[in-house]
């Protein structure tokens, strides 16, 4: 499967989320300033892609790097990277020696990896359903659907209680896939160079280039 990004998109408004609770709206807004005090981190994760429709499952682990006040990320997989330099998005497909060059969408219906920590608070409504545990820690449960119409039902969170951290997002697509990512360890950054976020074409020679924009 080829992964464009970790752009995600959400569908339709549900009566239940008519209001964000109180709750809900402090626990994501204590999750915003979290981040926001150390935005350039490195993500380690995994994505579980779950078809409904044709039973299947698949599994990637994946590496997020993150200057978020500029929009710049870098996600590598095993198969292929993606860099956005914050106006433009490289994909490069490893197993087919490609890339593609698309510009870096300005739809507000996406929910850009550089914002995936701290976008929360703004066009969605929100509840509170409830805390679970693993081990000994908590983890804070979320409901999210969007103001407007979205290709995605809803999102789920689940925020470390005490860390103040988020730990795992699945997305529920109204096409039978939910992906759903949980973060096996953030370290923050004190800075990365931002040619680490631009696909360098020279270090490619022969590679097969395309310019989509």
């Amino acid at each position: 499967m080829k992964i464009k990004s970790l752009l995600i998109f959400l569908l339709i408004t549900n009566n239940l989320f008519a209001q964000s609770d109180v709750a809900s709206k402090a626990i994501l807004s204590a999750l915003s300033k979290k981040f926001n005090t150390n935005p350039i981190v490195k993500v380690d994760f995994s994505l579980n892609i779950n078809n409904l429709e044709a039973k299947s499952k698949e599994t990637l682990t994946g590496v997020l790097y993150l200057k978020a006040k500029s929009n710049k990320y870098k996600i590598t997989f095993p198969s292929q990277e993606i860099f956005s330099d914050g106006k433009n998005q490289w994909t490069f497909l490893k197993n087919d020696n490609e890339v593609q060059l698309s510009e870096l969408s300005k739809d507000d219906e996406a929910l850009n990896p550089a914002k995936i920590f701290s976008a929360y608070d703004k066009g969605y409504k929100s509840r509170f359903i409830g805390e679970s545990k693993i081990g000994n820690i908590t983890y804070q449960n979320l409901e999210l659907a969007p103001l407007a119409n979205r290709p995605f039902s809803k999102i789920k969170m689940a925020v470390d209680k005490n860390k103040k951290q988020l730990y795992a997002l699945a997305v529920y697509g109204r096409d039978g896939i939910i992906y759903t990512y949980t973060i096996k360890k953030l370290t923050p950054m004190k800075t990365i160079a931002d040619s680490f976020f631009v696909f360098d074409k020279k270090a490619h020679p022969g590679i097969d280039f395309q310019d989509l924009r």
